[in-house]
């Protein structure tokens, strides 16, 4: 017999869920990060984001482990051929070893197409939403950062970016080394408009 999966319950506890969502300080992230089935999940959760058209017009980069160690030996490569200071340069190195797990998210965008490229962008944007929402359903801390290094144009061509690909962000994940406080929010008079 086959299970028939049910789409768009009512589940107040997600309601609850968003509330609670707070991104942390990727500099107060420690481990445990998410195992290699809670990090599948999470970015299959962050894959179900909105996508018109049904182009998956996004990706994802995953940094861990030695990956983490990698990454910040391009960025140093990038920072010494520029000139950068030493001391500057040590501090990128280390950038990414500050959560145990980082998910890169490229925006692949495509033009002459019937969707627009905003729409696309926007899709790569919820990809990021998603995964911060999964990450905390798990009891994670989540932080979205771009950066200087998701704009720099040769960074982004020694992880793999093809011509057109932008980064819509680094995920980091990973466990809040500190209690999170919250920050102020709108108010909601300030922003809604009805029509």
């Amino acid at each position: 017999m086959t299970h028939k999966t049910s789409f768009n319950l009512p589940a107040p506890d997600t309601l609850d869920l968003l509330r609670s969502r707070r991104s942390g300080s990727a500099k107060a992230m420690g481990k445990p990060g998410p195992s290699k089935m809670q990090l599948a999940e999470i970015l299959q959760s962050g894959a179900r984001a909105p996508d018109h058209g049904k182009l998956f017009p996004w990706r994802f980069i995953i940094f861990e482990g030695k990956g983490r160690e990698r990454f910040g030996d391009v960025l140093a490569e990038v920072l010494e051929a520029e000139g950068e200071r030493p001391k500057q340069i040590e501090e990128e190195r280390a950038r990414f070893m500050r959560a145990p797990v980082v998910v890169g998210v490229v925006s692949s965008a495509r033009e002459q197409i019937k969707i627009p490229v905003w729409e696309q962008e926007l899709s790569a944007g919820a990809v990021c939403q998603n995964i911060l929402i999964a990450a905390h359903a798990m009891g994670f801390v989540g932080n979205w950062l771009t950066e200087w290094y998701a704009y720099h144009p040769k960074v982004k061509e020694k992880i793999g970016l093809k011509p057109g690909e932008r980064m819509a962000g680094f995920i980091y994940i990973g466990t809040s080394t500190v209690d999170l406080e919250e920050r102020p929010r709108p108010e909601m008079d300030k922003i809604v408009q009805y029509f």
